[in-house]
């Protein structure tokens, strides 16, 4: 009898941690993306450079670690610029700017003098991104979270 009272007591702490793993990982799914801005560019070849982005995120789950960052910057639905970039710790329930060193290759077909034409312009309008994301708790579980045709116009930096 004491053997079933303690199998049973392993089965709900199992089915406890995972319900509080599953309503925090629930939780990071509510991320907000609110503002995207670049603070600097360094080209480190003629297809690649280094940049800062600002990164504006409204948190309201718990401290996490994103520690994989991926994406494609698109103008009209060209892609125009790939990226990558490491691990970022997110503060729980809140909402700031982050910055975000990352490094960029040119997609094909596209130049130098293509982005320059577009930075030319003062405007992000027709820009977008797709970005997949791994979210990484402190107990080292995670997700993976995409955001897809992000409209770069819209977030205000």
């Amino acid at each position: 009898m004491k053997a079933f009272r303690k199998i049973g007591l392993l089965f709900v702490l199992v089915a406890a941690a995972v319900a509080v793993f599953g309503c925090s990982v629930a939780k990071i799914k509510d991320l907000k993306v609110t503002s995207v801005g670049v603070k600097y560019l360094v080209p480190t070849s003629s297809r690649s450079m280094d940049a800062v982005l600002l990164l504006g995120l409204d948190n309201p789950s718990i401290t996490f670690t994103v520690d994989d960052i991926r994406g494609v910057v698109k103008y009209y639905d060209r892609e125009m610029v790939q990226f990558t970039a490491g691990e970022l710790p997110v503060q729980g329930k809140s909402a700031q700017v982050y910055e975000l060193p990352c490094t960029a290759v040119l997609a094909d077909k596209v130049s130098l003098l293509d982005l320059l034409a577009i930075a030319a312009k003062r405007s992000m309008d027709g820009m977008t991104a797709d970005v997949k994301l791994h979210v990484k708790l402190k107990n080292g579980a995670g997700t993976t979270l995409s955001f897809n045709d992000l409209d770069l116009s819209s977030f205000g930096q």
